[in-house]
C-alpha cells in the first residue's frame, strides 16, 4: 500500500527558514511527480510547488516563488520543501501528494493528484 508521510513541521519565527519532508513508501518513486500543497484554517487548500519524476522541472505558485524550493531524492524516496522567509499569514498543514499519471511531467495546480499524506502543520508566528 502506497504511503506518502509529511514531517518536519512546527513552529517558527517569521522570517525563518523550515524544511518540510515527504517520504514515499512503494518502488514507483522514480515514475511520477510530486507536489506540495498547503491548507491554511478556513481557507482551501492550495499549491504550493510540484517537480517532475526526475527533479529537471519545477513549478511554484507565485506567492513563494524566490523563497521555496522543492527538491527530490529518488535513491531515498524523499520530496522537500524547503522554506525561506516564512510569513505569519501562511501558516498552515503542508500536504505532499502524487501525480496521478506517471510519466516526465511537471507537477502544476491543475493537475490531479491521487495519493496524499496526513499532512505536517507549520505555524509561523510573528
Amino acid at each position: 500500500q502506497l504511503q506518502l508521510v509529511e514531517s518536519g513541521g512546527g513552529l517558527a519565527q517569521a522570517g525563518e527558514s523550515m524544511t518540510v519532508f515527504c517520504a514515499y513508501s512503494g518502488r514507483t518513486f522514480n515514475n511520477y511527480a510530486m507536489g506540495w500543497f498547503r491548507q491554511a484554517p478556513a481557507k482551501e487548500r492550495e499549491f504550493v510547488a510540484g517537480i517532475s519524476w526526475n527533479g529537471g522541472k519545477t513549478q511554484y505558485a507565485d506567492a513563494v516563488k524566490g523563497r521555496f524550493t522543492i527538491s527530490r531524492d529518488n535513491a531515498a524516496n524523499m520530496v522537500y520543501l524547503q522554506m525561506n522567509s516564512l510569513k505569519p499569514e501562511k501558516t498552515a498543514v503542508y500536504y505532499c501528494a502524487r501525480r496521478t499519471d506517471s510519466g516526465p511531467w511537471a507537477a502544476g495546480p491543475d493537475d490531479v493528484y491521487d495519493f496524499w499524506g496526513q499532512g505536517t502543520q507549520v505555524t509561523v508566528s510573528s
